[in-house]
């Protein structure tokens, strides 16, 4: 057991698991100078650089959306080790999110609940700080290259989900002000903490929002197209799964992100008076991950060689993390084991991939 492991069970566990997210991710971006002077000296990153959706990734993991939702820890994230970082989810409009306390650990079953409920500063707020962060310099003069930048967006709560006019106009907002600054863009109709979203993953109600989104960072942005993909949930049933691979291919979407957290308890190894008293969420980690590599199987034996497949899901290991690309994965991404693993982690992955056999 690591040193952070220790510290993680025994003093972590202990705090308010938001509160402890705060002072971590604070203490990662107040590193950042130290992060990014190690990462320089550090060699090559195994196993190598990967071309997706027209982009080169330093490598094939990422950090998933949902740890840096304002876009304040991009370089210091990349610093530890992640290849491209997703920020968000971010709406059109800032909102303060659900009630707290609102995230919670299993550490029984190394899982993560949250019912955060898209708390972010809104898309205005998030666009000024890519804008700023996009002219500003390294520490010797030279512009950041930074890592592969994926923007995350979704619905605002108070708009109601049955108006259509009103959700693409929402969509819209958030499209128009963050397309400029994204290396992709990922619309999010999955997360089970903002009521009625989910419904949205419906192919007659995510076709139209879909063309709009791609409409609209079309006119914003010149001299480059940027990807767009889609975050699905891992409790759709097999034949909407397919029906969303049938769409990304009829659309010409670049990607389906799978899958997103699940409102599933079933198989915890958590006592159930425990998990109870967590309440409702979306649960993220180790539980997940069969059902996630389930779905990505199906999309995959769907869509061929076709749209790129980020997976996402109960990510722990390197074995996990081969399985996803034997699968017929792309890229990958995780939050909950990086939580539980510590800040080591995402460079231990990496490696033991490149110690491995690539994916051809």
């Amino acid at each position: 057991m690591s040193a952070y492991q220790r510290l993680f069970d025994s003093v972590l566990t202990r705090t308010d698991a938001e509160q402890a997210h705060r002072a971590g991710f604070g203490a990662i971006r107040a590193a950042r100078p130290v992060l990014a002077a190690v990462d320089r000296r550090l060699p090559a990153r195994e196993p190598g650089p990967v071309t997706a959706m027209g982009l080169t990734f330093p490598h094939v993991l990422g950090l998933a959306a949902g740890f840096d939702k304002n876009a304040v820890g991009i370089d210091a994230l990349a610093a530890l080790g992640f290849g491209h970082v997703e920020v968000g989810t971010v709406t059109g409009e800032a909102q303060p999110g659900n009630p707290r306390p609102r995230l919670f650990r299993l550490p029984a079953d190394r899982a993560i609940v949250n019912r955060m409920g898209f708390n972010n500063d809104g898309a205005e707020a998030v666009a000024r700080r890519l804008a700023a962060r996009q002219q500003g310099l390294d520490g010797l003069g030279r512009r950041r290259p930074g890592p592969v930048l994926g923007v995350n967006i979704g619905k605002t709560k108070v708009v109601p989900e049955d108006d259509e006019a009103a959700v693409l106009s929402d969509y819209r907002k958030s499209a128009g002000l963050l397309a400029p600054y994204a290396d992709y863009l990922v619309v999010n109709v999955s997360s089970p903490n903002t009521p009625g979203l989910r419904s949205l993953q419906a192919v007659e109600r995510l076709e139209p929002l879909l063309a709009a989104v791609r409409q609209t960072a079309d006119g914003v942005v010149t001299g480059r197209r940027v990807p767009l993909l889609v975050k699905i949930a891992p409790d759709l049933a097999d034949e909407d799964v397919l029906a969303v691979a049938d769409l990304a291919t009829a659309s010409g979407l670049d990607g389906i992100i799978a899958t997103n957290t699940t409102t599933s308890r079933a198989g915890l190894a958590s006592p159930d008076a425990e998990v109870a008293a967590v309440g409702a969420g979306g649960l993220s980690g180790r539980p997940l991950a069969e059902r996630s590599l389930e779905v990505l199987r199906l999309l995959r034996g769907r869509l061929g060689d076709g749209p790129t497949l980020v997976a996402v899901g109960g990510i722990t290991t390197v074995e996990d993390a081969r399985a996803r690309l034997d699968a017929g994965a792309d890229l990958l991404q995780a939050y909950t084991a990086f939580v539980y693993e510590g800040p080591g982690w995402p460079r231990r992955i990496v490696r033991g991939l490149g110690r491995g056999p690539a994916r051809s």
